[in-house]
C-alpha cells in the first residue's frame, strides 16, 4: 500500500516546532498563558451530557443537576479565584444561556472577559447536523444571538466536545470567526486553510482539560493540579527556545466543586510564583489571535 492511499486533511501542512521561525508575545514576553472555562446549559433529561457516576449513563435529574451546580454555584467560585489571583479568563459560552443564566453575561461583562462560542448547547453537538446547510444556519443563530446581546460578535470558536464536521471551519470563517480551538495540534497558533481564506487556530487542551481527566479518566483535583503545575513549569522552560501558549480547560461543574477548587488556588499560586514570571503573558485566547494578526507573513504556521 502506498503513502496516497492514507486519508489526509489539507487544513494544514506539518511543520516542526524546531525549524519555525521566532517572535515573542507582546512585552518580549515568551508564554502565553490562558484560562478557558465552559460553561455550558444542557436539556433536561434529553440529549447528550456527562454523567459524573458512570459512563454511558442516560439523562437524569441526577446528571442534570450536578452540571447545573456549575452555573449555580461554581462559576461564580471561579469568577473570585481569578479576581483574586487578577487573572483574566475566556469563557466557552452556550448561546441558550441568555434565557437561563443571563447574571453570568454580567459578571462576565464586569470583569471584562472573552465570550468564545460554544454553541446553542452542550446537549447538542455538530454531529447532529448532518447537513451543512442546517450547520450553517446554527451557527449563524449563535453569532447573531451573542451579537445581539453583547453588541459584537465572538472572534473565536470551540465547538462542543470539539466537534467538527469536515466543512465545519469554513462555515466558520464565512461567518466571520477569527480563529478556532477544535485543533490540538501545536504549543503555537497555526493558520489553518478553508475554501474562503486562512483561520487561526488557538491552542487548546485536550489533556490539561477537566473534562478527559477527571471526568472520563476518574483523575482526582489534585492529580489534575500536578499536571498543571507540571505543564506550566515545562512550559515556562521550553519557551526560551520558542513562543508557546499555555490553555488551561476547566468546567464549573468540575472544578467549582469546593474541594477541587482548593488545589486549584494553590496549583495557580505556584505558577505565578515562578521566578520566570517575567516571561508570562496572562492573557485570553482572543489576545492571542490579535496579536498573530500583527505578525508578518511567514512567522506564523500556515501563513
Amino acid at each position: 500500500m502506498t503513502s496516497n492511499l492514507l486519508p489526509r486533511h489539507n487544513r494544514y501542512d506539518y511543520s516542526p516546532i524546531t525549524e519555525r521561525k521566532d517572535y515573542s508575545w507582546p512585552g518580549g514576553k515568551r508564554l502565553a498563558f490562558c484560562i478557558t472555562t465552559n460553561i455550558e446549559c444542557f436539556a433536561f433529561g434529553k440529549g447528550r451530557g456527562h454523567d459524573n457516576a458512570k459512563h454511558g449513563e442516560p439523562q437524569t435529574q441526577r446528571n442534570y443537576s450536578w452540571r447545573d451546580y456549575g452555573n449555580r454555584v461554581g462559576v461564580w467560585r471561579f469568577f473570585e479565584l481569578f479576581d483574586e489571583l487578577k487573572l483574566p479568563a475566556a469563557h466557552n459560552m452556550n448561546s441558550l444561556l441568555y434565557e437561563y443564566a443571563p447574571q453570568i453575561f454580567d459578571a462576565i461583562r464586569r470583569r471584562g472577559d472573552e465570550i468564545v462560542a460554544h454553541g446553542r448547547t452542550n446537549s447538542e453537538n455538530l454531529h447532529d447536523f448532518r447537513w451543512e446547510a442546517d450547520e450553517a444556519r446554527a451557527i449563524q443563530e449563535v453569532t447573531e444571538t451573542f451579537a445581539r446581546n453583547e453588541g459584537k460578535r465572538p472572534k473565536g470558536r470551540m465547538g462542543a466536545g470539539a466537534y467538527e464536521n469536515p466543512w465545519t471551519p469554513d462555515l466558520l470563517k464565512e461567518a466571520g470567526y477569527t480563529y478556532i480551538m477544535d485543533w490540538p495540534c501545536d504549543d503555537q497558533p497555526v493558520w489553518m486553510r478553508t475554501r474562503s481564506g486562512p483561520i487561526l487556530s488557538v491552542p487548546y487542551p485536550v489533556e490539561v482539560n477537566d473534562s478527559p481527566q477527571v471526568v472520563h479518566r476518574q483523575h482526582s483535583g489534585r492529580e489534575f493540579c500536578d499536571m498543571l503545575v507540571d505543564q506550566f513549569d515545562e512550559m515556562i522552560e521550553q519557551c526560551e527556545n520558542a513562543p508557546l501558549v499555555c490553555n488551561l480547560s476547566i468546567h464549573p461543574y468540575v472544578f467549582g466543586q469546593p474541594f477541587r477548587l482548593r488545589p486549584l488556588r494553590q496549583a495557580l499560586k505556584h505558577c505565578f510564583a515562578s521566578k520566570f514570571m517575567d516571561r508570562v503573558w496572562k492573557c485570553k485566547p482572543g489576545d492571542v489571535a490579535d496579536y498573530c494578526c500583527t505578525l508578518k507573513p511567514g512567522i506564523v504556521p500556515g501563513s
